[in-house]
C-alpha cells in the first residue's frame, strides 16, 4: 500500500469490520490489519506458487481463496514475473511498465481460475472494505462486483494514469464507474509516476 491506511483510518474516522484485499501476493497487509484490529480478513491471490507462500505467511489467521477476481467465472492467462517476485504479474500485457522497468521480464504464462466477487455475496455483512491491486484490471473486478460494492463503504485501489499494462483503465475510467455506487476519490498518490494508489469513500 502506497497509502497509510492507519492515517487515513484517523483522518477519515474509518469505521472497517472487514477487509477483502484482492491481489494479495504474499499478505505483506496482513500485520497492519492486525495492529488496526481488523477480524475479518479474506485475502484472493490467483497464482499457485504465490498462494502456497501466502499460506506458509498467514496460515489460518484469515480466509484465503486461490483465484483471480474479474467479471467473468472460469479460467485465464496471466503474464507472471519473477524479478519482483511476482508482484506486477497481470492478465493484462504489460507495455510501458516494460520500458519503467526493463530488468522486471514477463517470461512465463500461468492458466488460474476467475471468477467474479457477487459469487462471495453471501459473505458481504462480513466485509465493508476493499483493497485492490491487480496490476490494471481493477476496473473489470469492480464490474464482477455490481452486487457486493452495495454494501463496500471504502476502497483503496491501484489506480494509472497512461497505459503501464495494454488497455487499462485510467484513473478517471474507476471514477466514473464508482461514482455510479456513491463512491468518491479522497485521496490519491503518484508514488510511481504513472501509476499510484487511491483511496474511496462511499457518500451515504
Amino acid at each position: 500500500m502506497l497509502l497509510n491506511l492507519e492515517n487515513l483510518k484517523e483522518k477519515y474516522n474509518l469505521k472497517i469490520k472487514g477487509v477483502l484485499h484482492i491481489g494479495a501476493h504474499f499478505g505483506q497487509e496482513f500485520v497492519t490489519y492486525e495492529k488496526m484490529g481488523i477480524k475479518e480478513v479474506c485475502f484472493f491471490e490467483p497464482i499457485p506458487e504465490t498462494f502456497k507462500v501466502l499460506k506458509s505467511k498467514v496460515g489460518e489467521k484469515a480466509a484465503l481463496i486461490n483465484t483471480a477476481i474479474g467479471n467473468i467465472i472460469g479460467e485465464v492467462e496471466m503474464n507472471v514475473e519473477t524479478a519482483n517476485q511476482g508482484q506486477s504479474s497481470s492478465i493484462l500485457e504489460p507495455v510501458l511498465h516494460l520500458r519503467q522497468y526493463p530488468h522486471i521480464q514477463f517470461n512465463k504464462k500461468v492458466k488460474v481460475n476467475i471468477t467474479k466477487l457477487d459469487t462471495f455475496i453471501d459473505d458481504c455483512e462480513k466485509y465493508n472494505f476493499i483493497n485492490i491491486d491487480i496490476q490494471g484490471y481493477e476496473l473489470e473486478a469492480f464490474k464482477g462486483a455490481k452486487e457486493y460494492l452495495k454494501h463496500i463503504d471504502y476502497i483503496m485501489t491501484e489506480v494509472n494514469r497512461e497505459e503501464v499494462y495494454k488497455n487499462c483503465p485510467r484513473v478517471e475510467e474507476l471514477d466514473d464507474y464508482l461514482s455510479q455506487f456513491n463512491f468518491e476519490r479522497v485521496e490519491t498518490t503518484w508514488d510511481g509516476v504513472t501509476w499510484g494508489d487511491a483511496f474511496y469513500i462511499k457518500n451515504k
